[in-house]
C-alpha cells in the first residue's frame, strides 16, 4: 500500500520525529510501514506491507488492505489528512528478469 497525504497541525517534537525518521533512501514496505517527506514535512508517502486476509474472512481484498495500511499510519499518531491511497497487489506482478534471451551465454 502506498498512502499519499498531508501532514496537519504537527507539532515541533512530531517535526523532530519525522525529521529523524523519515528518509527518502530508507523508504520500504514493511508492515510497521516508513514515511517519505518533503522538506516542509507538509506532503508526505507512506508505504506499508499489508499481508493478504485470512481465507474467507473479507471478499474485497482492496478495502481491507486499506483499512490494515490505515490503521498502520495512525499507529505513528502524527496528524494527517489522506489524499490517495494506491494498492499494488505483489502477486499480480510479473518479473522480468535481465539477461534472458538470445544474449545470455
Amino acid at each position: 500500500m502506498t498512502i499519499r497525504g498531508t501532514f496537519t497541525g504537527l507539532d515541533e517534537t512530531g517535526r523532530a520525529e519525522l525529521r529523524e525518521r523519515a528518509d527518502g533512501f530508507g523508504a520500504s514496505f514493511t508492515e510497521a510501514g516508513t514515511f517519505t517527506c518533503d522538506s516542509s514535512l507538509s506532503a508526505f508517502t507512506f508505504r506499508c506491507q499489508v499481508p493478504p486476509p485470512p481465507e474467507g474472512e473479507e471478499p474485497d481484498e482492496e478495502t481491507w488492505a486499506a483499512l490494515r495500511a490505515t490503521e498502520a499510519l495512525e499507529a505513528h499518531g502524527h496528524p494527517h489528512r489522506v489524499l490517495r491511497l494506491a494498492v499494488t497487489d505483489l502477486r499480480d506482478i510479473k518479473i522480468r528478469r535481465k539477461g534472458r534471451g538470445k544474449h545470455q551465454r
